[in-house]
């Protein structure tokens, strides 16, 4: 209970000085992810790529691979905001990394401030054909910043919305993720960031690098900016 309390406050306080307007308040049931919860999730993700037949690490490496790279947890790196939808939304194409078109939706756009600056980050439903029309609700928000293809994947990390009608949403980077392409297999089409959804800033929460293979070979982030040799399958 007091967690809870403690997240909701949390949010609060973001949403008077980092997400959303101060005349806008987000609703209760919006609240951040604990650093616990978000520890479980990151486990299990591992646990998955290092056990799962179809894992996106590449199968030569699998037995040496322990996890993945994180960022420290990061309480300033997460804001509420609210959806600002556009009238008419207009359908475009995202490009892949081997340069091919995935049909969607530019949904709108969240902003947040960040010592005392705004950022705009535009918000997109990706259409394809072997995603179901009751899903085109939920929301895909790319991005790239100062950590793009030094620190991080090139073609940027990706964060998940989850629609809810209120259109309030949580933008919490310590929940950003690497596509698949990002993991060494080429059998992927994972969505290249827009550019314009490039932050100025270094967003270091979330994942980082490629993956680590193991004491004393761990894969330089160049490596994991230069794009899959094939393209596939959705990511």
């Amino acid at each position: 209970m007091l967690r809870t309390a403690l997240a909701l406050a949390a949010l609060a306080a973001a949403a008077c000085g980092g997400g959303a307007p101060p005349e806008e308040q987000p609703p209760a049931d919006l609240a951040f992810a604990s650093e616990e919860a978000i520890g479980k999730d990151r486990a299990k993700k591992d646990e998955i790529l290092k056990t799962d037949a179809d894992s996106a690490i590449p199968e030569e490496l699998r037995a040496s691979f322990t996890a993945l790279e994180y960022y420290p947890y990061d309480a300033g790196l997460r804001f509420a905001a609210k959806l600002r939808r556009y009238p008419d939304p207009p359908p475009i194409k995202i490009i892949t990394t081997m340069g091919k078109e995935r049909p969607a939706v530019k949904a709108g756009y969240l902003e947040f401030t960040r010592d005392g600056k705004r950022h705009r980050l535009q918000v997109y439903s990706l259409r394809d054909k072997d995603i179901p029309r009751e899903d085109w609700g939920n929301l895909f928000l790319p991005f790239l910043d100062a950590t793009s293809g030094q620190e991080t994947y090139g073609a940027g990390r990706y964060l998940d919305l989850e629609a809810r009608p209120d259109d309030w949403y949580v933008i919490d980077f310590n929940q950003a993720y690497h596509p698949l392409c990002a993991y060494g297999r080429t059998i992927y089409r994972c969505p290249r960031t827009p550019e314009e959804n490039r932050l100025p800033f270094p967003v270091r929460a979330g994942e980082k690098g490629w993956v680590d293979h193991g004491p004393g070979e761990t894969a330089p982030a160049a490596a994991a900016a230069a794009p899959p040799a094939t393209d596939e399958k959705g990511h």
